[in-house]
């Protein structure tokens, strides 16, 4: 028995060296050391949010190939390439795009100058959208409105 293990040992050498000596050698590849968030925004915006993970963040995504997983727009930059509705009274009447995605009415005061944001805020638990979490999940309007100042 000792002779079949010594064999065994000694076949398992042999081909550990082969393999070593015809090894080609291993070109590191460079990775980028941080991540853009999203395309149009390199960095988080928002205090609890989770960073993108990094190419060496943790063992779940060590072969995963970061570049092609998607990495939508930021919805930051998104609202501000909504145009600016532009009404003729003092006063305008938002209902988030009316329907069932919209919201309830809010009057938004366009006595200011510059556009004014619709502000209704939709705090909805996190704890009906996520088993784990009791923070709130804000949903904003994004729309905006100015007046148009008619000079008669």
């Amino acid at each position: 028995m000792s002779l079949s293990l010594r064999r065994i040992l000694h076949v398992a050498r042999r081909t550990q060296i082969r393999s070593l000596a015809s090894s080609t050698p291993v070109v590191p590849v460079e990775t980028p050391a941080t991540t853009l968030q999203a395309p149009n925004a390199p960095a988080t915006w928002s205090t609890n949010q989770q960073p993108r993970p990094g190419p060496a963040s943790s063992p779940r995504f060590e072969q995963t190939a970061m570049e092609l997983q998607p990495n939508p727009l930021s919805a930051m930059a998104l609202v501000n390439d909504v145009p600016v509705n532009m009404v003729h009274a003092r006063r305008a009447v938002c209902d988030g795009g009316g329907g069932p995605l919209g919201h309830p009415k809010i009057y938004i005061n366009l006595d200011l100058p510059g556009p004014r944001p619709c502000g209704y805020d939709n705090a909805v638990p996190s704890s009906l959208l996520l088993a784990d979490s009791s923070a709130l999940f804000f949903s904003y309007c994004g729309l905006r409105f100015e007046q148009v100042h008619d000079h008669h």
